[in-house]
């Protein structure tokens, strides 16, 4: 199966500059590509990555000093029109928006022909040996992507590993997914929401106000946006570190798990509860609960959010409305009492 890998890289600050060029080049490259292609289409003609790559290479990249200095990977320009092109085609097949113009700061990256990795340090063709924080495995990417967030720079590349299929134990799980708590099982096991935004959120504040009294094009705004884009950055982590934690176990411990096809959307257009339900992060649990099952051999199954897993009693199967407010499941039929959350995981862990 193919896995992905981010790891932060451990830079000098010669280095990140050195990075900030690259990330330079290839966003100019683009730009220039992007802009090209509008006025060959505006001109009646039917551009496309290939022609345009040859005419920069042949007519303006020869005119370009500063893309030929020393320690420039030469082939990064390559992958800009490769990401041009990609772009391109999912606008034409309505897979995505038609491209924009990158603007500097803003998602910064560049891409790189496949080496191999392995360890704590890392040769990149043509910048040298790198550090990053945590072991690689030793295997030979199709081709890197190194990015940048808030300040710091992070490589990334994807790579071919084999199933590690683990001992499980417990045969089906259901997973009810919630805000007061993030989800809950119907073996018992409930992960609180440890709402990562709102325990940071003082902070984040206080940084923005500070950013907003700083003069505009100073650097001292410069390095007061680089301070919110960092806290920024250490909610998202924090929220994926908690989403793995959690993942990892269902995967791990269970051969089936069973969760809803959650519409988030729907869920998002309440305004009271926007911010909570993007806090939680649903969306990524269930893409990280995805890859993992397969990596540890469990079985992943899908069910309709037409679903009624919070109304149906699963004591005797009886159904009723069930309010928001109401935390508890008091069947009229049987007369059970218990938490609505814990109901609906065992309801969704006997349609495996």
């Amino acid at each position: 199966m193919l896995l992905s890998i981010k790891t932060k890289l451990k830079l000098t600050s010669a280095e990140k500059q050195l990075m900030s060029k690259h990330a330079g080049i290839a966003r100019f490259t683009y730009n220039w590509g992007l802009a090209t292609w509008q006025n060959l289409y505006k001109d009646g003609l039917k551009p496309n990555k290939y022609i345009l790559k040859k005419f920069f290479n042949n007519c303006v990249k020869p005119e370009l000093d500063w893309i030929k200095e020393k320690g420039i990977c030469q082939k990064i320009t390559q992958y800009a029109f490769d990401q041009l092109g990609n772009a391109f085609d999912r606008f034409f097949k309505g897979l995505g928006a038609y491209p924009n113009f990158k603007k500097k700061f803003q998602h910064d990256s560049f891409t790189i022909e496949p080496i191999p990795v392995g360890g704590v340090r890392t040769k990149l063709p043509t910048i040298g040996w790198v550090r990053t924080f945590e072991g690689l495995p030793n295997v030979t990417t199709s081709k890197m992507t190194i990015s940048r967030i808030a300040d710091d720079w992070y490589l990334s590349f994807a790579y071919e590993q084999l199933e590690q299929v683990s001992l499980k134990q417990h045969e089906v799980v259901g997973v009810d997914l919630g805000v007061k708590t993030l989800a809950t099982l119907s073996t018992g096991i409930v992960f609180e929401n440890p709402k990562h935004y709102d325990q940071e959120s003082a902070k984040l504040k206080r940084l923005q106000k500070q950013l907003s009294r700083k003069k505009k094009g100073s650097n001292r705004r410069f390095k007061a946006r680089m301070k919110v884009a960092k806290q920024h950055n250490r909610i998202a982590n924090l929220r994926n570190n908690t989403l793995h934690h959690v993942t990892t176990y269902l995967s791990k411990n269970h051969a089936k798990v069973v969760i809803e096809d959650l519409n988030v959307a729907g869920m998002m257009a309440n305004h009271r509860l926007a911010k909570a339900i993007a806090d939680c992060g649903f969306h990524e649990f269930r893409r990280q609960l995805e890859y993992k099952c397969k990596k540890f051999g469990s079985e992943l199954m899908i069910i309709s959010r037409w679903y009624p897993s919070s109304k149906t009693c699963s004591s005797c199967g009886n159904i009723q409305d069930m309010p928001l407010k109401e935390r508890a499941y008091n069947c009229c039929s049987c007369g059970i009492s218990i938490d609505r959350d814990l109901n609906a995981a065992i309801n969704l862990s006997r349609l495996a």
